[in-house]
């Protein structure tokens, strides 16, 4: 008969005694002294009524020393992350720094803080500031930084980001006060960032935080909401004003190589002109040095032949003809570029047209003279 079956025999085996009215909870009391029996005849409790009841409550107390034991014993076991330090503190005082991975500290004596060394974190700064033009301006910046010393940066101040929070303040307060609105605003910022930068290292390197700048931001510089509209309109001239000067600078780099091609070529015509005028000084030396003999031989016929020649390169550039008329007193002059002009538009020239220049007189024996008749001789026979 199993030991819960409904009925009179099935009440008196039930342990818990549920059958009939008893239908209430266990007795605590009489689970514990069970046990107390128990564990007393183990450890050799003597078996009077007092005994019984001395070595029960010494059982109960073992029970719950090791129960207790076993719960401090696992909750000492911890987890330390891949991108945290543990600082290790006992009894309230820096002991050690552990590393990722499981680890075990005794309970209430040692206490564990993980501090995140690998993480990028951000701390932002905004307000009104002063510049050294008495103008107010608000300006945001964002500093990144990065904790590379668990311990000093739980230990070296009693908060390092609220201390960096201050610091960064009076670095970038120190700066902005130490400029003019226009370069806050405008062209300057790259410079007021670097110089924060600068500041802000110069002030928190004596705390030895563990702290270690990543980058400075410079994120927003804006004039109070009163003025605004107009050093919008003044940002906007400066920004014209730049696009104006690079517009000038692409013309002018476009022009320049235009203008040193043009210097090239001047130069080099003008290289080609001094060889030119060198090469043809040098041909006329060296006619001159072949006539020279020629000359010494004959001087007359040289000369003549010189003049003649010379005179014919003059007269074969001009359309105007001179006949010398033999045993008269004038020359008659051909203007043929007018009789040849009337001639292509079609009216014949009149004889009227043909001046008479009056010769010299025969008994002139000037060398002119001469040298005119044998000049017109030479045309007049080539004619």
């Amino acid at each position: 008969m199993a030991w819960n079956e409904p009925g009179n025999n099935g009440k008196n085996n039930d342990p818990w005694k549920q059958g009939g009215r008893d239908q209430g909870p266990p007795d605590l009391d009489e689970v514990f002294r069970n046990l107390g029996k128990k564990f007393g005849g183990i450890f050799g409790g003597g078996k009077s009524s007092g005994g019984s009841s001395n070595g029960g409550a010494s059982a109960a107390l073992i029970l719950v020393l090791i129960v207790a034991a076993l719960v401090w014993a696992f909750s000492g076991f911890y987890t330390i992350k891949e991108s945290e330090r543990g600082v290790v503190l006992r009894f309230g005082q820096y002991h050690s720094e552990v590393g990722p991975g499981i680890h075990w500290k005794p309970t209430f004596i040692d206490n564990v803080l993980p501090v995140d060394v690998t993480s990028v974190r951000s701390l932002r700064s905004d307000g009104f500031m002063l510049t050294q033009d008495q103008n107010l301006v608000r300006v945001t910046f964002e500093i990144q930084y990065r904790v590379f010393n668990a311990r000093l940066y739980k230990f070296s101040v009693v908060d390092a980001d609220s201390s960096l929070h201050q610091a960064t303040d009076a670095a970038l307060r120190y700066v902005i006060g130490h400029s003019i609105m226009d370069d806050v605003l405008t062209r300057g910022r790259e410079v007021v960032r670097q110089n924060t930068r600068q500041e802000l290292e110069g002030i928190i390197e004596p705390y030895n935080m563990g702290i270690a700048l990543v980058d400075v931001n410079f994120r927003d510089a804006r004039p109070p909401e009163e003025v605004r509209d107009a050093f919008d309109d003044a940002i906007k001239a400066q920004e014209d004003q730049e696009r104006f000067i690079q517009e000038a600078q692409a013309y002018a780099r476009e022009i320049e190589p235009r203008a040193r091609g043009q210097v090239n070529r001047v130069m080099q015509e003008a290289e080609a002109y001094k060889q030119q005028i060198v090469l043809k000084a040098q041909g006329e030396v060296a006619r001159f040095e072949k006539l020279l003999p020629e000359y010494l031989a004959a001087p007359k016929v040289t000369r003549d032949r010189m003049y003649l020649e010379t005179m014919e390169q003059v007269y074969s550039n001009t359309s105007k003809v001179l006949v010398d008329v033999k045993n008269g007193n004038n020359i008659m002059y051909l203007p043929l570029d007018k009789m040849l002009n009337q001639g292509s538009s079609g009216t014949a020239p009149s004889s009227g047209a043909m001046p008479l220049i009056p010769s010299r007189s025969t008994t002139d024996n000037s060398p002119n003279r001469t040298d005119t008749s044998r000049a017109g001789t030479t045309r007049s026979g080539r004619g």
